[in-house]
């Protein structure tokens, strides 16, 4: 059995839980998160906590029961406080700015690349080279951050690209020299 799947979610004084078959809802002061869970999990409220209990001892079941409970604590977490990313721009050059609600970032390509606003998600710029994004939904804010990396992941030669914050990029050491 899970460890982590047997812990209660505590439920803070401003969120509402509702539990429908298969869906759970979440609302709180920064908004409302939805999501399915799998069948084979229980999901009830009691005395001011959300409880998971896996309804067979399947291989499957034990899987995906420490994972319901961790998204479901997620999702309480996301809004009444919500998640936030940082991303660095680190190389000669490389910055972005904020058009509207599109994030449009410069990183030694010939073009700038232009990122569109997503639903539920706040892009901010921090100087030209931090990226904030912020959000109520983990899942949606770490893609979007994954996104925004994927247009010059760092290289290990000498760091330069997008980054996420305290991340660290192992240095390779480059072409010896002629003798």
């Amino acid at each position: 059995m899970s460890r982590i799947g047997k812990k209660p979610i505590p439920i803070p004084e401003k969120v509402k839980v509702e539990i429908a078959s298969g869906f759970i809802t979440i609302t709180g002061p920064r908004g409302e998160l939805s999501k399915e869970y799998n069948s084979s999990i229980s999901v009830i409220e009691k005395d001011g906590n959300i409880y998971c209990t896996p309804n067979n001892n399947l291989r499957r079941t034990r899987e995906c029961f420490g994972l319901s409970r961790t998204i479901i604590s997620n999702m309480v977490i996301g809004v009444t406080s919500g998640f936030q990313k940082y991303l660095d721009l680190v190389g000669v050059g490389y910055r972005s700015q904020m058009d509207g609600e599109s994030l449009i970032i410069n990183v030694g390509y010939s073009h700038p690349v232009i990122l569109g606003p997503t639903p539920g998600i706040t892009m901010k710029v921090e100087k030209n080279t931090t990226i904030l994004i912020e959000g109520i939904d983990k899942e949606i804010v770490g893609k979007i951050a994954s996104k925004i990396r994927a247009v010059r992941p760092p290289e290990p030669y000498k760091g330069k690209g997008i980054r996420y914050r305290n991340e660290y990029i192992k240095r390779k050491a480059g072409k010896a020299g002629k003798k």
